[in-house]
């Protein structure tokens, strides 16, 4: 299985702390070991799942699509749900 980031997701792991990023290496790692774990979402954002988890007593969404067929798991953004699907529509 591949997992590819976009740019989006890129910047948004660079403002994390170390300690951040070792809590997104697990959800990171439960993704792939099941890649449906995450809610489908609807109407705009058609294909997309979104995974919810905790990051130093924080609630996250991580945005991610699965390619079944090139058995790929796009990672596309990470935040609090304040604004995060306005933004994620962009």
């Amino acid at each position: 299985m591949k997992i590819l980031i976009t740019p989006t997701f890129a910047k948004q792991i660079k403002k994390l702390h170390a300690n951040q990023k070792k809590d997104l290496d697990l959800a990171i790692r439960e993704l792939g070991s099941k890649p449906d774990l995450g809610s489908l979402k609807k109407g705009d954002l058609i294909g997309i799942r979104v995974h919810k988890f905790n990051m130093i007593n924080q609630l996250i969404l991580l945005a991610y699509e699965w390619q079944e067929n090139d058995q790929q798991l796009v990672l596309l953004s990470l935040g609090s749900h304040e604004n995060f699907y306005r933004d994620l529509k962009r």
